[in-house]
C-alpha cells in the first residue's frame, strides 16, 4: 500500500520544540521531492519547508527560517521537520507530500504543486 503518515505532532508552549516525521511505505521516498505545508482554521494550505530529491537542496517559507530544519533519512524512508521555539502563529495541520520531480524548491514547495502522493496530517498546537 502506497502511502504517507506523519506523526509528531501535538501540544506544546511557545518556545518549545517538536519534530514531525514524514513516513512513506510502498515507494522509495528518496527518489521524491518532499515538502511539508500546514493549514491553520480559516487559512489556505501554506508551503512551510521542501527538500529535493537528489541533492538535500532546502527550502524554507521565510516565517520559519532559522526555527524550522528539514532532513532526510533515506534508510528509514522518513524526511522530518524539526521544529524550535514554536510560537502560536505555527498553531496548524501540518501535512507532508510527495513527488517525483527535480523542479526547483521554490516552484514546487506551493500547496497547487500537482504532488503524487499527500499524508493525512498531524496536529500542532503551540500554546501555553
Amino acid at each position: 500500500q502506497v502511502q504517507l503518515v506523519e506523526s509528531g505532532g501535538g501540544l506544546v508552549q511557545p518556545g518549545g520544540s517538536l519534530r514531525l516525521s514524514c513516513a512513506a511505505s510502498g515507494f522509495p521516498l528518496d527518489y521524491y521531492a518532499i515538502g511539508w505545508f500546514r493549514q491553520a482554521p480559516g487559512k489556505e494550505r501554506e508551503g512551510v519547508s521542501c527538500i529535493s530529491r537528489s541533492d538535500g537542496n532546502t527550502y524554507y517559507t521565510d516565517s520559519v527560517k532559522g526555527r524550522f530544519t528539514i532532513s532526510r533519512d533515506n534508510a528509514k524512508n522518513t524526511v522530518y521537520l524539526q521544529m524550535n521555539s514554536l510560537k502560536p502563529e505555527d498553531t496548524a495541520v501540518y501535512y507532508c507530500a510527495a513527488d517525483l520531480t527535480r523542479a526547483p524548491l521554490f516552484r514546487l514547495c506551493v500547496p497547487k504543486w500537482g504532488y503524487d502522493y499527500w499524508g493525512q496530517g498531524t496536529q500542532v498546537t503551540v500554546s501555553s
